[in-house]
């Protein structure tokens, strides 16, 4: 507040707002920069995410950015958290039905229930046609894609759910 009353930046939209000391703190030390998108919504903002001895330290916008000139949101400036936070979960959690506690289960367990559960909504939902018309298609499942994917990611989630027969494939990509 006092640089943004005593220098030229008096709304305080440049060096009066900015403090060279915690940045370059946590910054200078890492071993490299590497480029990112921000995975919240769809803007897409340009992130720097600064790496040291392979864990992530520090994660800033990107002034390089075109979509978002060094900026980020809340979301977008929290999003450290999504790498090194206390709340991370690194196990597969199940809650089985009518079950009131979480179990771990290992992936292999998981993908293979979650392949079951497909291939059963596909065998109980299928048709073969519809008012005499060849369809070859399931409304057993669908597919809504958030914005955090980008469109290559989309693509193949769309090639994945018309290559099982389903049909109801949305998504919310970013450019």
């Amino acid at each position: 507040m006092y640089r943004q009353l005593t220098g030229t930046d008096r709304r305080g939209l440049g060096a009066a707002v900015n403090s060279g000391r915690g940045r370059a703190a946590r910054t200078s030390t890492a071993d490299t920069v590497v480029k990112s998108v921000c995975p919240y919504c769809a803007v897409g903002c340009g992130q720097n995410v600064y790496v040291k001895d392979g864990k992530v330290v520090q994660i800033e916008g990107d002034p390089d950015s075109p979509v978002s000139r060094g900026r980020l949101c809340p979301k977008g400036s929290a999003s450290m958290q999504l790498t090194t936070g206390d709340l991370r979960q690194y196990r597969v959690k199940y809650r089985p039905p009518f079950g009131k506690n979480w179990e771990d289960l290992d992936l292999d367990t998981a993908m293979d229930m979650i392949a079951d559960r497909v291939l059963a909504s596909r065998r109980h939902g299928w048709q073969w046609e519809v008012d005499g018309n060849r369809t070859r298609r399931t409304l057993g499942f669908a597919s809504l894609g958030g914005a955090t994917l980008d469109n290559e990611e989309n693509y193949l989630i769309k090639k994945l759910f018309t290559a099982l027969g389903a049909i109801q494939i949305e998504n919310q990509a970013r450019i």
